[in-house]
């Protein structure tokens, strides 16, 4: 626990108080899945904890980013530069924190878009993102929240139908890996249960 607080300490300065105050909603959203579904509680925190380390990063600057450092942009994401701020927090997460786990760094990578079969701490992180205390835009929320504590594919597969709907209606640029996301928890049969 140590170490999260050395982070939390070095990562509020980089963030806005808003931003901060949702990476700590986040944080302690992830520790709660992490019990609830028998994960390490302190790997679930600290996913939770940088989850948006790169969330204040000039847009600029994460294509620049990016390009240096060889990580792949796709072309809603080159359109869309904040998009990118899950894929350059893995990479802060990685050279700016220090942080070696495999596990952590692949659930900041996928947290905004969610991928086919994710991991235990991915569909974590990707849940409290969205469910944390201090969200309250999303009209499904609390039937998510209830679900979230059920049935973790279920929310993440509730959170991606209502996130593709709420894009469609609003005509955002959809990222087609939400997309695949969706169609895969959607056409999961043990679901249902």
């Amino acid at each position: 626990m140590k170490e999260l607080e050395k982070y939390q300490k070095k990562l509020q300065r980089h963030l806005d108080k808003g931003r901060y105050e949702h990476t700590l909603g986040v944080m302690y959203t992830c520790a709660s899945l992490a019990m609830a579904y028998h994960y390490d509680i302190e790997k679930a925190m600290l996913a939770g904890l940088l989850h948006d380390c790169a969330k204040n990063v000039p847009n600029d600057k994460k294509l620049e980013l990016c390009k240096k450092h060889h990580i792949e942009v796709t072309q809603v994401e080159r359109e869309n530069p904040f998009l990118l701020h899950a894929k350059v927090g893995a990479w802060i997460a990685k050279k700016k924190y220090d942080v070696k786990d495999a596990e952590i760094l692949h659930a900041i990578q996928v947290h905004t878009t969610g991928e086919p079969a994710m991991g235990t701490l991915d569909m974590i992180l990707f849940v409290a993102d969205y469910i944390e205390p201090h969200r309250d835009k999303a009209s499904n929320l609390p039937q998510i929240r209830e679900m979230a504590f059920q049935n973790l594919e279920r929310a993440v597969e509730k959170i991606l139908y209502d996130t593709l709907h709420y894009l469609n209606e609003k005509s955002g640029r959809i990222d087609p890996t939400t997309e695949i996301t969706y169609e895969y928890y959607k056409n999961r049969k043990d679901l249902m249960v």
